[in-house]
């Protein structure tokens, strides 16, 4: 799986992006600082670093120079033209000005990857036992068989193959689907839980499991 860093000092673009980046099939990890920057990709060897300019601890020009083999793809309010020609001398493979079309990013991200020669995307489907969705096309089969799920169910899908085995508690779906940010409504989790596990469960084994107190986990059913 191709791996991605996203450096940025604003919680509201690193929620954003890695979403997003997850949803089609990235492994993502975050920062927020230039030093943490540094230590993370010195730990997780992403094959792409989506870095901001301008961090609290420092440049993240700086930051790409210190950088050893991934590509990297600036994010940056910064549009003049020098900044453009500094930040690509630098060593960056590509400079997104902010605020950017979320769809353009990932064209680009694309097609920097494919010029640096790193793992392919192609295949980015998100499979757990028998059952699998394509982050692309939204299509969902289990056992061979097609799915067909609403928007929320679809959602609700993709976070639970995104955490395969993990407990995820009724607060973090609610997070992660509904963007809620307090337990309040968290029947509608055990609700929306309902529907897909009755569709699931219609072509084969249960993989929803309930573990009460706590919340759910896609798992296979202990015999």
């Amino acid at each position: 799986m191709t791996h991605i860093l996203v450096v940025d000092d604003q919680p509201n673009i690193v929620d954003m992006l890695a979403t997003v980046l997850r949803f089609h099939g990235f492994a993502v990890d975050t920062a927020g600082t230039a030093a943490e920057a540094l230590a993370r990709a010195a730990e997780c060897r992403p094959d792409l670093v989506l870095l901001d300019v301008m961090l609290p601890d420092g440049d993240g020009r700086d930051v790409c120079r210190q950088l050893d083999g991934p590509a990297v793809v600036f994010l940056t309010a910064r549009d003049a033209r020098e900044d453009v020609i500094a930040g690509l001398t630098y060593g960056g493979d590509d400079w997104i000005t902010k605020p950017f079309d979320v769809d353009v990013l990932l064209a680009r991200v694309r097609a920097v990857l494919r010029r640096a020669g790193a793992a392919p995307v192609a295949d980015r489907m998100l499979r757990y036992a028998d059952l699998e969705l394509d982050p692309d096309t939204l299509d969902v089969r289990r056992a061979g068989a097609p799915l067909q799920l609403s928007p929320t169910e679809l959602k609700l899908l993709r976070y639970f193959l995104q955490n395969p085995g993990r407990v995820l508690s009724r607060p973090q779906i609610l997070r992660a689907v509904w963007e809620y940010d307090v337990e309040a409504g968290s029947n509608v989790v055990d609700t929306y839980v309902g529907y897909l596990r009755r569709k699931l469960d219609r072509l084969g084994p249960p993989l929803l499991v309930t573990h009460r107190g706590f919340g759910y986990a896609l798992r296979e059913a202990k015999p």
